[in-house]
């Protein structure tokens, strides 16, 4: 746990979960995809915190209440061949910007990353977010411009698994 003055970074909690699917719609709303929320608390309680669990996430108090978070998983690099954390979303109420907590979230699982003998931390961010990809410069990571990312989700993955099976 990371705290200062009013500011505690601590991994999440089951009781938590409510706050950070409150987050993860304002992040939604932020990058104007809202429409693209259609999960719910209780598939995040599970897959947080059911017996397989499939991410982690670190929250950021603010005077007791949760006003940030880093949602992230293990992934793993072939040309390193050594795991690493993919930070799939990091988000922080407009209020509290400017605050250093952002970056407490970043070097938090940056730590986690360290202890675990992480090749990589890694993360996207969308192209016209210019005040997110100036932060990250600012704290030394590099924005790679050659990388596109691909994504099939929904009846297409169905699709995709199906083009495979023999007739």
């Amino acid at each position: 746990m990371i705290e200062e003055n009013s500011l505690i970074i601590r991994e999440a909690r089951r009781e938590d979960v409510s706050a950070i699917m409150a987050l993860i719609e304002a992040l939604a709303a932020y990058e104007k995809l809202s429409n693209a929320v259609t999960g719910n608390a209780e598939a995040l309680e599970r897959h947080l915190f059911g017996d397989t669990p499939f991410a982690e996430v670190v929250v950021a108090e603010w005077e007791g209440k949760i006003i940030g978070f880093a949602l992230f998983f293990t992934n793993y690099s072939t040309f390193l061949t050594q795991p690493g954390i993919y930070l799939e979303d990091l988000f922080v109420l407009s209020d509290y910007r400017g605050k250093g907590v952002g970056h407490a979230l970043l070097s938090y699982v940056a730590k986690i990353a360290v202890a675990r003998e992480a090749g990589r931390l890694e993360w996207s961010v969308l192209d016209w977010n210019q005040s997110a990809i100036g932060f990250y410069e600012k704290i030394g990571a590099d924005v790679l411009p050659d990388w596109r990312i691909c994504r099939v989700t929904g009846g297409a993955i169905a699709q995709l698994a199906a083009k495979g099976e023999k007739k």
